[in-house]
C-alpha cells in the first residue's frame, strides 16, 4: 500500500478487500467487511466512503485500519472488532462475553410484538446478552416493561449500558440463571433466545461462532437441554393466557413444538427467519383448569 498521505480511500477499500479476499477465501462478504472497518477506523459513515473515494486518509486512521484488516484476516468478527452491531433501529455496543446480534433474531422480536396485547405488558427477555430483543421490543412499545436476564455479569452490564446508550427506560436488567432470581414473579410474555447449538457441532469449529463464548451456543448433546428447560418452568412465570416464543436451530422445530404442546400450551406454530428457515417456535399458556384461551 502507498504511503498514508498518497493513500485514498478507495484505494484503502481496494487493498482492504484484496486481502481479506485471500485470507478468508470462505467469506463472500471481504468487501462489506472493508468498507464497515474502515468506516470505523476513520469514525465516519459507510455512505461517508462513497461520498469521498478519493480523499487521503491520515496515517493514524490508515494504520488503524492496517490494524482491523490483520485482526478480520485471522478470523476476528467484525463486529469485535468495531465493538458494535446495528440490530432492529438500534446501534448496540458488543463484546466477546457475547453473542453477536443477528438479522435472523429480528423474526423472534417481529413475532413478540404481534403477540403483545394493545396496552400495556410485560415481557422477561431470558439470556439476553447484548439486550437486542428486549431492546427493540421496548423501542416498538414504550408503553410496555421488559424485564432482560442474563447469567453472565459482563452481559448485564453491556445490556444496561446498550439500554442507556439507546435512551430505553422501560428496560430493567437483572443477573439471574434463567428462573432462579425472579421467582414468585409473572409476565405477559417470556421470549429467548437461549444456547442451542450441539455441544459436537461442527459449526462450532466456523466462521464468526469460533469466537463467540460457547456457554452462549451449547445446551447439550442435541441442543436442546437449555430450551428444555425453560418451556418446562415457563408456565409458573406466564400469567394466564400468556406467550412463550423461543429461537432455536432450523432443524429443532418439531422438537421444540412437541416439547411445548406437552407442556401444556396451545397455538403452538414455527415461523421462519428471514432466510426462510424453520427459527421462531412458540405458544400460548393454558394451564390445566383454565377454561378459556385467547387465540390469534
Amino acid at each position: 500500500m502507498a504511503r498514508a498521505s498518497d493513500t485514498t480511500i478507495q484505494q484503502a477499500l481496494s487493498w482492504g478487500t484484496a486481502t481479506l479476499t485471500s485470507a478468508l477465501p470462505e467469506n463472500d462478504a471481504s468487501a462489506l467487511d472493508a468498507r464497515v472497518l474502515l468506516a470505523s477506523a476513520l469514525q465516519r459513515s459507510v455512505t461517508y466512503l462513497y461520498t469521498w473515494p478519493d480523499k487521503a486518509i491520515g496515517s493514524t486512521e490508515l494504520h488503524r485500519y492496517q490494524r482491523y484488516i490483520a485482526q478480520r484476516g485471522q478470523g476476528t468478527p467484525v463486529a469485535y472488532i468495531t465493538g458494535q452491531r446495528d440490530f432492529w433501529s438500534l446501534s448496540l455496543q458488543v463484546s466477546p462475553a457475547t453473542l453477536i446480534p443477528r438479522p435472523d433474531t429480528e423474526t423472534l422480536v417481529e413475532q413478540a410484538l404481534l403477540r403483545l396485547p394493545t396496552g400495556p405488558a410485560t415481557i422477561c427477555d431470558l439470556g439476553t446478552g447484548t439486550g437486542a430483543v428486549a431492546l427493540a421490543i421496548a423501542s416498538e412499545r414504550p408503553d410496555c416493561q421488559i424485564l432482560a436476564i442474563d447469567v453472565v455479569a459482563e452481559a448485564v452490564e453491556l445490556a444496561n449500558s446498550n439500554a442507556q446508550a439507546n435512551n430505553l427506560t422501560n428496560v430493567t436488567v437483572l443477573q439471574s440463571s434463567w428462573f432462579a432470581n425472579i421467582q414468585g414473579q409473572q409476565f405477559d410474555m417470556l421470549v429467548s433466545n437461549p444456547p442451542y447449538v450441539e455441544n459436537l457441532s461442527p459449526y462450532l469449529k466456523q466462521g464468526d461462532v469460533r469466537f463467540e463464548p460457547a456457554s452462549a451456543l451449547t445446551a447439550g448433546s442435541d441442543g436442546l437441554d437449555d430450551i428444555r428447560y425453560i418451556v418446562q418452568h415457563a408456565g409458573n412465570y406466564l400469567t394466564a393466557q400468556g406467550w412463550l416464543l423461543l429461537e432455536h436451530g432450523y432443524t429443532q422445530g418439531p422438537a421444540v413444538r412437541t416439547l411445548l404442546q406437552e407442556a401444556g400450551f396451545i397455538q403452538v406454530s414455527t415461523v421462519n427467519d428471514l432466510s426462510g428457515q424453520p427459527r421462531i417456535s412458540g405458544g400460548q399458556w393454558c394451564a390445566k383448569g383454565q377454561v378459556v384461551c385467547r387465540s390469534q
